[in-house]
């Protein structure tokens, strides 16, 4: 069987005996980008429809069409632009594109794919760069069938192990989209089964999309030891757990990223990275159920710049400490985001009673403005989300080297800073803050085992 479904492909008209062969073929010529390599999912058999699972392979439909086309060698195909036209589905589509050579694209047309689990996995050795290219007419996901490119995710919980899209080991893999391309995690259906927010023990859902190797939970995108990777111009939609993950990826560029899921949808992190070094995220919305942007063990050098973040829980680093086994998180620069409506602003969170002892180092968080949040500054060394928390451990992560600059706006609780540490926090900076509270009173602060240093306009006034 596996003999019979050979990449079969139609040649681009380009010159002499590649046009001659595309005429034989008797089939119409398509022009690929730049003169590289360009993968059509279409062409291998995905519909597009909304109702078909496009990560299943056609495989009979395959075969009954391969006695009308032509089949090239490898050699051949170097030398040609070309058009793939096998009647396979997604999976399929990718085997190909993974073994091309040069600048490759993979086109998901406009249309909504209805597919399942799904692992796009390199390596992919002969290409330069490998871009996944979701192509869109239209800004929304609630538009009719057609109308965008766009995933969309199985409701069934069974179907599910850990995460729904996963791309894992391409070097310089570009996963972009056009004019709002969606991945559809469908969570609605899901959330109520999250239990994640009262229990310690619970099952967590799927992630959209994240790269690969076990996480503690599910994504609808997962980005797993990727180097140089850049996602761009891309949006994620109601997904069942965690939006986007990034897992030991090296110098990753997200930027014109949209997600949004309900203010209630619960674990919904927009982006989620742990264990990976030189990320940038920058020129992003992002308004969902938890923290916007959450920063986990392990990673160095992160840098999230012009980020629009409401609702949802803020800009996290953490929550570490819980595991053993946990890298330390160092130099990570936020700058120039809005928070609007969130229930945390920058927000340091580690668990009490740490089983293996790290550092959270070298942090600045600058130029941000907030509207309406209700805990703008916060360092909590005693976080547990659950119901029943005792507090009655330290935690084993120590903090130091943390500044806040040039931090302002509104709270909607009266204590807007509030540095909570266990062991005690070093080296903790504040700089022009001016947070004002919304209710009767003023703003205040609160501190404990930490003696931070204050320069420049302090509002409110400094812990003494």
């Amino acid at each position: 069987m596996e003999a019979r479904l050979r990449l079969l492909v139609v040649v681009v008209v380009v010159a002499g005996h590649c046009a001659a062969v595309a005429s034989a073929a008797g089939n119409s010529s398509v022009v690929g980008y730049h003169g590289d390599p360009t993968f059509n999912v279409r062409n291998y058999g995905a519909k597009g429809n909304g109702q078909t699972d496009d990560s299943k392979v056609a495989e009979e439909q395959s075969i009954d069409q391969a006695s009308s086309l032509v089949e090239l060698s490898p050699s051949f195909l170097a030398n040609c632009e070309v058009f793939v036209r096998d009647m396979q589905a997604l999976m399929t589509a990718w085997k190909a594109a993974c073994a091309a050579t040069g600048a490759v694209t993979l086109v998901l047309p406009p249309g909504t794919y209805y597919i399942g689990p799904v692992q796009f996995h390199g390596p992919c050795s002969k290409a330069t760069t490998m871009t996944f290219l979701m192509q869109a007419s239209i800004l929304y996901t609630n538009q009719p069938a057609g109308s965008l490119g766009t995933l969309k995710a199985a409701t069934d919980l069974k179907r599910f192990g850990n995460d729904w899209v996963e791309f894992g080991w391409v070097n310089h893999l570009i996963v972009s989209g056009q004019n709002g391309a969606a991945f559809d995690g469908q969570g609605a259906a899901s959330w109520p089964f999250n239990k994640c927010p009262i229990r310690k023990d619970c099952k967590v859902l799927p992630t959209l999309i994240k790269p690969t190797l076990t996480m503690a939970s599910m994504q609808s995108v997962l980005f797993v030891n990727n180097n140089n990777m850049v996602v761009q111009n891309v949006a994620s939609v109601n997904s069942k757990f965690f939006h986007i993950a990034l897992l030991q990826c090296s110098g990753a560029k997200i930027s014109g990223v949209k997600i949004s899921a309900p203010e209630s949808s619960p674990n919904t992190d927009g982006i989620h990275i742990e264990r990976s070094n030189g990320v940038s995220i920058a020129d992003t919305t992002i308004a969902t159920g938890d923290d916007c942007i959450s920063i986990g063990q392990g990673n160095d050098n992160i840098d999230v710049a012009r980020v629009h973040c409401g609702p949802g829980h803020g800009m996290s680093v953490g929550s570490l400490g819980r595991y053993v086994g946990e890298g330390d998180v160092t130099r990570i620069h936020v700058r120039d985001m809005t928070f609007h409506g969130t229930m945390n602003g920058v927000r340091i969170k580690t668990w009490e009673n740490s089983p293996t002892k790290s550092n959270a180092a070298h942090m600045l968080f600058e130029n941000l403005v907030m509207n309406d949040v209700q805990n703008p500054i916060i360092i909590d060394q005693k976080y547990c989300p659950y119901y029943n928390c005792e507090h009655k451990f330290v935690s084993g992560v120590t903090i130091k080297d943390v500044q806040f600059k040039n931090i302002k706006g509104t709270a909607t609780t009266q204590v807007a800073v509030l540095l909570k540490c266990g062991v005690p926090c070093q080296g903790v900076v504040l700089q022009d803050v001016d947070l004002r509270y919304k209710g009767k009173g003023v703003s205040s602060s609160k501190c404990e085992n930490v003696r931070a240093k204050y320069a420049g306009f302090q509002n409110p006034k400094p812990c003494p």
